[in-house]
């Protein structure tokens, strides 16, 4: 198991290499806020899994403070982890993050009071994201949900649901804009609009164009 001070040499490396304005990792330690919200929840989480759970968590609340980033001291983050600007991020408590994961600012992994069929509550309240996942400032990811390796969410997004490996999300609530594979049959009505990144959008102008020549044919 890799030492905790290796892990965050890798953190530090992860800033260096996606934020521009950070040419080293002496540039990284002295001024990236993102670095020493991250460095202080690795502590936190040693902590934590040593059961001084008040200390960790009152040293969490200052880093909060300091950093404007509250990162719940029981989460699980995996290595190479970049949260850029960072104001106002929040992960919550059984949150799980896989390794080379990016947050921008104002970022939630919030929680949803979840029961099981016996009516208990289940533990599990906050969003897992796996490896290389990249969440665009201002998106909530909300409840016991997966978002899958590889997947990018929009600025400003609402996630509530499980999202599959290699998918872009965007929007409220988010939706994939991955262009897949249709019917040809499905998609003959819709000429150029089926070459759109948006397929809600591309729905809602066929739907606008069935309706006018229903329009059509009753005027006939």
């Amino acid at each position: 198991m890799e030492s905790k001070f290796k892990i965050i040499l890798q953190d530090a490396a992860a800033v260096v290499a996606r934020d521009p304005a950070t040419g080293s990792k002496f540039q990284a330690f002295l001024l990236s806020s993102g670095l020493h919200a991250i460095m202080c929840y690795r502590f936190c989480h040693w902590l934590w899994q040593k059961n001084w759970r008040l200390t960790s968590r009152v040293i969490s609340q200052a880093t909060r403070f300091f950093t404007g980033i509250e990162i719940h001291p029981a989460a699980i983050i995996g290595k190479g982890f970049f949260i850029d600007h960072g104001m106002g991020v929040v992960i919550g408590e059984t949150s799980e993050i896989g390794d080379n994961v990016t947050l921008y600012h104002e970022v939630t992994l919030g929680g949803t009071t979840i029961f099981d069929a016996t009516g208990k509550q289940l533990q599990k309240r906050h969003p897992t994201l796996k490896d290389n996942v990249i969440v665009g400032a201002g998106a909530k990811i909300l409840g016991p949900i997966t978002i899958g390796n590889n997947v990018k969410i929009g600025a400003n997004a609402v996630v509530l649901h499980d999202v599959a490996d290699n998918q872009t999300v965007v929007g409220v609530p988010a939706h994939s804009v991955n262009k897949t594979k249709q019917n040809p049959e499905e998609f003959s009505a819709y000429g150029a609009c089926a070459s759109d990144k948006d397929p809600i959008d591309c729905k809602i102008k066929w739907l606008e164009q069935e309706i006018n020549k229903i329009k059509k044919q009753k005027i006939k």
